[in-house]
């Protein structure tokens, strides 16, 4: 199947099997994509935390406010999390790059105040978002990225004083009746028109 089919078929699941789980071996795929997602001068200023243990889903769900059923029933969620400010990136990542990336960031991004570097970490965040999304469309596996979660809640339960929580990703199967799968509701975007340009 190529790429584009997957496009075409991916998804954001509503309603997942609660009685499917993915096997260990895929989940462990997955963990390796994530820890090869690129980032900007290679920062890497995440973690990604993997939750199959169903106590916790169960008390991360309660603060997952209209996601509370996809916690509930994916087979795991994916937390993901950057660092929790801009000194604690420079005294535990930065160092690890080489010279000329962290030049980059003395001269171009750390002039522009703590507030735009966490915007600009963040940012890298996201980019592994959309490679994981990708990656488990590839898999066969069914997912739904989730910002609207109680994120000081969720730091509360993993408890991880380096990292704060940004958003979160169901993964799974999902059920024969989500009514959200493009086979009973046609996926809907914009006209190539709208949102491509070539010069």
């Amino acid at each position: 199947m190529s790429f584009l089919d997957i496009a075409q078929k991916r998804y954001t699941t509503k309603k997942y099997d609660s009685s499917k789980k993915i096997d260990e071996h895929t989940i462990e795929k997955l963990k390796e994509i994530l820890r090869l997602s690129p980032s900007s001068i290679n920062s890497q200023p995440w973690k990604f935390t993997f939750v199959a243990d169903e106590e916790i889903k169960s008390r991360l769900a309660e603060f997952s406010l209209g996601n509370r059923e996809k916690v509930l029933d994916a087979s795991h969620i994916v937390i993901f999390s950057v660092v929790k400010d801009a000194e604690a990136f420079e005294n535990n990542k930065l160092k690890l790059l080489p010279e000329y990336t962290t030049t980059y960031y003395n001269r171009v991004l750390k002039p522009r105040g703590d507030e735009q570097i966490m915007t600009w970490l963040t940012s890298q965040v996201y980019l592994s978002l959309g490679f994981f999304l990708s990656a488990t469309a590839t898999l066969g596996i069914d997912s739904t990225p989730m910002e609207g979660i109680n994120t000081k809640e969720y730091d509360a339960i993993l408890k991880d004083d380096n990292y704060k929580t940004l958003f979160a990703v169901a993964i799974g199967y999902r059920d024969k009746e989500d009514e959200n799968q493009p086979s009973l509701n046609p996926k809907f975007r914009l006209d190539a028109e709208d949102v491509i340009r070539s010069i």
